[in-house]
């Protein structure tokens, strides 16, 4: 599935201009780009995408050309698609940006379930 890689450069740029460690990963049909292994900023078809912290998602939700990020039938919350008219200018492609920088600096990532499948009962640990 084709992303805009001209916006992923744009990313990548803007990121390696202001000296911001990152790595891009393959995920949504586009890329990611993780931030101190969160995931904060990406490109799936034209969308960009950005996490943001909790308390800005619904205000975010407000401004044109912002949507919820659904995966298949799920609404992932904390997840934005913006569409182009939302960074097509540097500078709110910048802001953007700094907002996905804030959610790798201060947000918490909810830790990944273990299935009960590998899980060890306490009273296994003990009755060795």
């Amino acid at each position: 599935m084709a992303y805009n890689e001209l916006l992923e450069q744009r990313i990548a740029s803007k990121l390696q201009d202001q000296k911001i460690l990152f790595e891009q990963k393959r995920m949504f049909g586009g890329v990611c780009f993780m931030i101190q292994e969160k995931m904060c900023l990406g490109v799936s078809k034209d969308y960009l995408m950005l996490r943001t912290l909790d308390e800005r998602y619904t205000q975010l939700l407000d401004e044109p050309h912002v949507e919820p990020m659904i995966f298949g039938k799920k609404t992932l919350h904390g997840f934005l698609f913006l569409t182009e008219e939302a960074y097509k200018k540097d500078k709110d492609l910048h802001r953007w940006i700094t907002l996905g920088l804030e959610f790798a600096e201060k947000g918490v990532v909810k830790s990944k379930k273990t299935s009960k499948k590998n899980q060890v009962s306490p009273k296994k640990l003990h009755n060795k």
